[in-house]
């Protein structure tokens, strides 16, 4: 009865197929497919970007005047304010000018007291002209004086008391003549110019440029843009603040001229050449790409224009990969607005020959 029963549970029990193990040589092809695989798309990859160089020391570049007041002053206005467009010769902010003024006032004073004191030498000049020849016609009438009281002195018909007196005047007068003579000649010297200005009065022409100097410095005193751009670092411009000549006063950024500055190691500069095209991409604005080429190559490394270059004269030498300044100028404006300093990547197709 017991073998009965286990007869037809056997019968009744669902047959299990056993598990089928892959191939030895299916495992084999698996395991030296998958690395041919992996070696053949590296190498693929490395061809079809063997000629690409790349790097993300890169950042948006722009044109940046500092503005400086050429003359020293008293702020009294202010009219631009930070971030804002101004366009060249737009005006930036005005000194007090009154100082000035009286400045182009006193010069002008300078310039009347040397065109009185130029008249003032003409007029001595020709004073001293009518007093020779005075002094030549007193020569003439007491030479003749003379001769006659000598004539009149041989035949006894004067004393020598008079002959003496027209003598001494007769000196007198040639001592007059030498007198006005040194006076013309004095005169003359006056009124004469230096090779420099020939035929101006240098006093004169001394007080024109001081006027001049004091005009150009009341001009100055309203400072303007010198280029269009965006107003930068505005805040030290303050109402009442004194400003120093030469001292930045603020900053315009020139948008409207953007560059990459890119810096690659030198290993990658092998095949580089002008005008090769780049791809760049920012970090902020991940969806813009542009396209732009090779505008310069640095003419040294960063470290070598440093304000402390390395002296690797010691012994303790190290050798690290420099890093040298590529521009990369954009092929077309771009559509959103460049800020500088902005990240960016810059890829450069060296498999190009340079046409720019």
């Amino acid at each position: 009865m017991a073998d009965a029963d286990a007869h037809i549970v056997l019968e009744d029990a669902i047959p299990i197929d056993e598990p089928k193990l892959p191939s030895r040589w299916r495992r084999l092809g698996l395991m030296v497919s998958l690395p041919l695989l992996l070696i053949g798309g590296g190498v693929t990859y490395y061809v079809l970007n063997d000629h690409y160089v790349s790097t993300d020391n890169a950042y948006v570049q722009q044109d940046k005047v500092s503005v400086s007041a050429e003359v020293g002053g008293r702020i009294i206005e202010v009219a631009v304010k930070e971030n804002q467009d101004v366009k060249a010769g737009d005006l930036l902010f005005r000194i007090d000018p009154e100082p000035y003024r009286i400045a182009v006032a006193q010069a002008d004073a300078t310039v009347a007291a040397a065109q009185v004191r130029r008249v003032g030498m003409e007029t001595t000049f020709q004073v001293s002209g009518n007093d020779i020849d005075s002094a030549r016609e007193d020569i003439d009438f007491f030479e003749k004086e003379y001769r006659r009281q000598s004539e009149l002195m041989e035949r006894g018909f004067t004393t020598k008391a008079r002959l003496q007196s027209a003598e001494h005047d007769l000196s007198d007068a040639r001592s007059k003549l030498a007198d006005a003579q040194g006076a013309a000649l004095r005169a003359r010297a006056a009124l004469a110019s230096g090779s420099a200005a020939p035929g101006q009065d240098p006093a004169i022409v001394a007080g024109t440029v001081q006027r001049q100097k004091a005009l150009l410095d009341l001009a100055r005193t309203e400072v303007r843009a010198p280029i269009s751009g965006k107003i930068s670092q505005a805040d030290r411009l303050q109402v009442g603040q004194m400003m120093v000549t030469g001292l930045p006063a603020v900053s315009i950024v020139a948008s409207k001229r953007p560059w990459i500055e890119a810096n690659f190691k030198e290993t990658d500069l092998k095949n580089m050449r002008l005008g090769q095209p780049a791809e760049i991409t920012f970090d902020a604005y991940p969806d813009l790409k542009l396209r732009g080429h090779v505008a310069s190559i640095g003419a040294g490394t960063g470290s070598e224009f440093s304000v402390l270059p390395a002296q690797n004269a010691t012994g303790n030498w190290v050798k690290v990969t420099q890093r040298v300044s590529v521009r990369i100028a954009f092929d077309e404006p771009p559509a959103r607005a460049m800020i500088a300093g902005l990240s960016t990547h810059v890829r450069i197709d060296t498999g190009r020959n340079g046409k720019r």
